[in-house]
């Protein structure tokens, strides 16, 4: 059968992305037809697979933001063309932008699966709630990240047809980190969204040497950040290492002890399930169903305070990094790549019954 993903971009760094191929490569490693489209061309392209075993679309040559109607216009007769020419089966659009741009435009024998990779939080502080309440009851099933989330969305937006699957991971490390180096990571674009800010903060107020925090990303704020980590007095500790290719993050982890993730909002981080799967312990701001069904160490959203204290319990004792990355480990078989796409195959089989 045909399996389709639809990404507004489909190559650029973001977590949307990364799931979409892995999850393409995954299925068309088990004999699947796959389909990735790309509606927009992404302004610095990332490559997530090296060789890939699906087949992937570019209707757009236009990044988002910058298509006219002429280009529009080219751009739906193109997308009509793919999804003209494939076989029964189904189609993943991966957020509420693309739903509302490809579901009408789909044939029969495509069945439309609405993907949304936020959080319940998230989606009622901006427009996707409204979309998703107009435009996924229509779908033949929608998909969110955790059960709490599958749960908020069938009560509060009405949804007949919710189901939750999460994140997967591309690859399972063979041996954990050993927690031994004195470092704390961030991963993530340099963006507001991420508040890295609060993370220096944090780590100013209870890291000595000889603990480092390694900024892993690129993005618009890093002279912002900068300019925070010199003010509050840790200039020489923060390391700004820039955007690392996916094939050196396993010694990444492998050189970290603790991961730290401040975000304002958040799906389901693919990097919490990264550094739990290399036994790495993790702090994070308790923003929703999909960082907690990770199982990181929870802190109230924003709160800095307490963030720092949760950060210092764990530099101070190696043993109990140990006891939680253990812990963490364990927990992240769950989303090994394998089972997540038994998960997805047994939606298939539900929806086709």
């Amino acid at each position: 059968m045909s399996i389709v993903f639809a990404c507004m971009d489909a190559d650029t760094l973001g977590g949307i992305q990364q799931v979409t191929h892995t999850l393409a490569q995954g299925l068309a490693v088990r004999g699947h037809d796959v389909h990735v489209i790309g509606l927009h061309r992404a302004r610095t392209p990332f490559t997530y697979v090296d060789r890939p075993r699906y087949t992937k679309h570019l209707t757009s040559r236009a990044p988002m933001g910058a298509e006219g109607p002429l280009s529009r216009r080219l751009s739906d007769r193109h997308l009509r063309q793919v999804l003209g020419s494939l076989t029964p089966g189904f189609a993943i659009l991966t957020s509420p932008g693309a739903v509302t741009r490809v579901a009408s435009m789909l044939p029969r024998r495509l069945r439309p699966i609405g993907q949304y990779h936020g959080s319940y939080e998230h989606a009622r502080g901006s427009w996707h709630l409204g979309s998703i309440r107009r435009h996924y009851p229509d779908l033949d099933q929608a998909v969110f990240l955790s059960e709490d989330d599958a749960l908020l969305f069938s009560e509060h937006a009405l949804l007949p047809n919710a189901w939750s699957l999460p994140n997967p991971l591309a690859e399972w490390p063979e041996t954990p980190s050993p927690l031994t180096t004195p470092r704390i990571l961030g991963v993530g674009r340099l963006e507001g969204v991420k508040r890295f800010d609060r993370l220096i903060t944090a780590f100013a107020r209870v890291a000595t040497p000889p603990w480092e925090l390694h900024l892993l990303g690129d993005g618009a704020e890093e002279s912002r950040l900068r300019r925070h980590a010199e003010a509050e007095g840790v200039a020489g500790r923060v390391v700004f290492r820039g955007r690392i290719p996916a094939t050196r993050m396993t010694e990444e982890y492998h050189d970290a002890a603790i991961l730290a993730l401040t975000s304002e909002h958040e799906g389901l981080p693919v990097v919490l399930l990264e550094a739990a799967a290399h036994g790495v312990p993790a702090v994070a701001f308790d923003v929703s169903g999909g960082v907690r069904s990770a199982g990181p160490e929870l802190v109230p959203p924003g709160d800095v305070r307490k963030f720092a204290s949760a950060l210092s319990d764990l530099m101070s004792c190696p043993d109990e990094r140990l006891r939680l990355g253990a812990a963490a480990r364990t927990r992240a078989a769950a989303f090994r790549l394998n089972p997540v796409l038994d998960r997805w195959e047994t939606l298939f089989a539900h929806m086709a019954r």
